[in-house]
């Protein structure tokens, strides 16, 4: 395998491309476990039968753990966005049908996503109270068991030339609420600088899917103290100011 064509570079780990395949190279930070569970999530999700690169391997490359999965030529709906801002509107109908498809199916196996954004509360620096008042509210979320992306958001899907849409990186994947899902998407638009499009995005996902408003932001908090745990110094600040501006009920 040659690794001399770097398509992406993220936190702690680099993407390259070799012909046909794709290689997502970890750096040492990242267990064994971890990267298993990624590849293991994504195993689970193409058998959903969703449009997503296939795995071909898990292996071991200059020493680093990586994962070796399809190679999808075209461009992020993040790039498209970019460069067709009069085409946006259609970009971000095509996101939320996208979405809408994911929370159409179930993966049994899967993490509950519940049970993971509980054991992230526990691990924020939040006060006590703060911390007892976030499990409350979650706890008392109506469960469900649909399929969770946990990180949607533009530059996670790919237009191969063909038209076609893939959805990218399952690592956070879970099955429980769709609504939590949402949240998430919106505080991802809202942390690259796009409230506007975070707005618009929410408007069309609870139309569409029939939806309150409310619902979903009643997630917000929940969802913002549960990603504050990872990420820079200035997006924990952003994600915990969403979290204390909420009076709790």
């Amino acid at each position: 395998m040659k690794l001399d064509r770097i398509i992406a570079v993220r936190n702690n780990k680099t993407v390259y491309r070799d012909g046909d395949l794709c290689m997502k190279v970890f750096d040492e930070t990242y267990s064994k476990s971890d990267v298993l569970n990624e590849a293991l999530n994504q195993a689970r999700v193409e058998e959903t039968g969703l449009n997503i690169p296939k795995i071909h391997e898990v292996t071991k490359i200059d020493g680093k753990w990586a994962i070796v999965t399809d190679y999808i030529k075209g461009k992020t709906l993040a790039q498209l966005m970019q460069e067709n801002p009069a085409k946006k509107a259609e970009y971000l109908e095509l996101f939320v049908n996208l979405q809408l498809e994911v929370h159409k199916k179930t993966s049994p196996l899967l993490t509950k996503l519940k049970d993971k954004m509980n054991r992230k509360i526990s691990q924020t620096d939040f006060d006590e109270t703060t911390r007892y008042e976030l499990h409350t509210r979650l706890d008392s979320m109506p469960k469900h068991n649909k399929l969770c992306h946990g990180d949607f958001n533009p530059s996670n899907i790919i237009i191969a030339e063909n038209g076609d849409a893939y959805i990218l990186d399952w690592s956070h994947a879970t099955q429980g609420n769709a609504s939590a899902d949402v949240a998430r998407t919106y505080l991802i638009f809202w942390l690259n600088g796009d409230i506007d499009g975070a707005e618009k995005y929410l408007d069309l996902f609870c139309e569409k899917s029939g939806t309150a408003k409310q619902y979903v932001e009643k997630w917000m908090p929940i969802v913002a103290a549960s990603q504050s745990v990872k990420g820079n110094e200035k997006e924990r600040e952003f994600l915990h100011s969403w979290v204390n501006v909420v009076d709790y009920e």
